[in-house]
């Protein structure tokens, strides 16, 4: 019996048309300034610093919006963007308005202390004191520099990942603080007309999309699905995998590769909601995660009590066969990094090819199904074993190594999925050997 047949691939149309509306939406947030300001009227330096000063709020308020929308979770963004292009945009973005913020304040500052012949200080007091709303808008700023601050990457690796997710989240609390001031004080907004309106409108748009993709639909899902633990199975001694059962499994709109964020209600885990990417593609009976323990949340999971209710939220992620740009795949693994990719093996054409580094045979996880799935699927697999410096693996990882392994590699999606030094050096590799970099695809759960 010939294999079944891959996903049909899902084309870049929606990405590119969000990509659009975010340029138009700029645009039209900058547009009421360029359209109330004559020529004629920047004849000074302070008239130019306040000017600038009100561009970048303008920018720094559409900004916060997109930014608070990327973090909605909303379902249309998720499965037409992703949620690793999104945690991606998210971050970068995120550098963009802290610089609009930062600068919205100092130009404005300085430029109402040059109107006004005040210092520095001086003004900021008077801003304070004599300007509705505008204590909240400098504690809103506070918070946005906070999270700036936190989300630099050398600093986030030193938090835990709760303490570091909920001080993220409150930018939430800096969209609300920051909304009074914009109405009241903002130039092209105090007055009624078609701008404020539309402000307004864009600011309940979000709210809804937040509300929606943050409570309704994962309520929804968890009601329709009730996912709860079936059993633990320990795959390696720092490996386990989470056998979940529920209701309506098959209509549960699931891609190999996906991964939901898990949230174990159990005295020990109830608190904490981690993403974790199913190891096997869906079906009717049995939903499956693979972990590996590498801390006290993770420890806990070993002990799950079959029973135990879970609430998740997904499926996200486009690391998934349908978003291939080309018919064929090379898929690059290491350690637990084999879950996603294990799944994708379902949905993927035949004549797919699996690369899967480990430091020894016992790290090789869910061997069984993987040569079971190269017979089934018609795919080329090669375990590699041993550190990266021993000769076998770097010869192997180099980009005559994978020319020798896959000779049609530059022709394939590369789809990447491992511990973050092996990540690096494979693109690094693969670029090297010529795969364009649109063929090379990340497994990227958060910022």
């Amino acid at each position: 019996m010939p294999p079944p047949r891959g996903r049909p691939r899902r084309g870049p149309g929606g990405r590119r048309a969000l990509a659009g509306l975010f340029w138009l939406g700029l645009v039209a947030a900058v547009l009421p300034w360029w359209l109330d300001t004559s020529a004629g009227s920047l004849t000074g330096t302070t008239d130019l610093l306040t000017a600038a000063g009100r561009i970048t709020g303008l920018v720094a308020g559409y900004l916060l919006l997109v930014q608070v929308l990327m973090m909605s979770r909303l379902g249309p963004l998720e499965r037409w963007v992703g949620g690793e292009r999104l945690s991606r945009a998210h971050r970068d973005l995120g550098a963009t308005l802290l610089v609009a913020v930062l600068a919205h304040l100092a130009l404005l500052v300085v430029g109402y202390a040059g109107l006004e012949r005040r210092s520095i200080l001086g003004e900021v007091g008077s801003l304070l004191s004599d300007y509705e709303d505008m204590l909240s808008a400098f504690v809103a700023a506070g918070i946005m520099v906070a999270v700036g601050v936190t989300a630099v990457r050398a600093i986030r690796r030193r938090l835990p990942y709760e303490l570091w997710h909920h001080l993220h989240l409150s930018s939430y609390l800096a969209l609300l603080l920051g909304y009074g001031h914009q109405f009241s004080n903002g130039a092209q907004l105090f007055e009624p007309g078609p701008v404020r309106t539309g402000w307004i409108a864009a600011y309940l748009l979000v709210v809804a999309a937040l509300v929606w993709g943050r409570v309704i639909a994962p309520l929804h899902f968890n009601l329709r699905h009730r996912l709860r633990v079936a059993d633990v199975v320990a795959e390696a001694p720092d490996t386990i995998s989470i056998y979940l059962a529920g209701r309506r499994l098959n209509q549960i709109d699931l891609l190999g590769g996906q991964y939901f964020r898990w949230r174990f209600l159990n005295p020990g885990c109830w608190w904490q909601s981690h993403p974790f990417s199913v190891s096997a593609a869906g079906n009717d009976s049995w939903l499956r995660l693979t972990v590996k323990v590498v801390g006290a949340y993770t420890a806990e999971l070993r002990d799950l009590v079959p029973g135990t209710r879970v609430w998740a939220v997904g499926p996200s992620g486009t690391f998934t066969a349908a978003h291939r740009t080309r018919q064929r795949a090379l898929l690059i693994a290491g350690g637990s990094g084999i879950a996603p990719l294990r799944a994708m093996l379902e949905e993927l054409p035949p004549g797919a090819a699996l690369i899967y580094r480990a430091r020894t045979p016992a790290d090789v996880l869910l061997r069984h199904e993987l040569d079971f799935l190269a017979q089934a699927r018609h795919t080329s697999v090669w375990y590699v074993i041993g550190s990266r410096n021993e000769p076998g693996p770097r010869q192997v990882m180099s980009p005559e190594g994978l020319r020798r392994l896959v000779p049609d590699l530059t022709r394939r999606d590369v789809y990447l999925c491992g511990p973050g030094g092996l990540v690096d050096d494979a693109v690094g590799v693969l670029r090297r050997a010529g795969v364009p970099r649109r063929q090379i695809h990340l497994a990227t759960f958060e910022l």
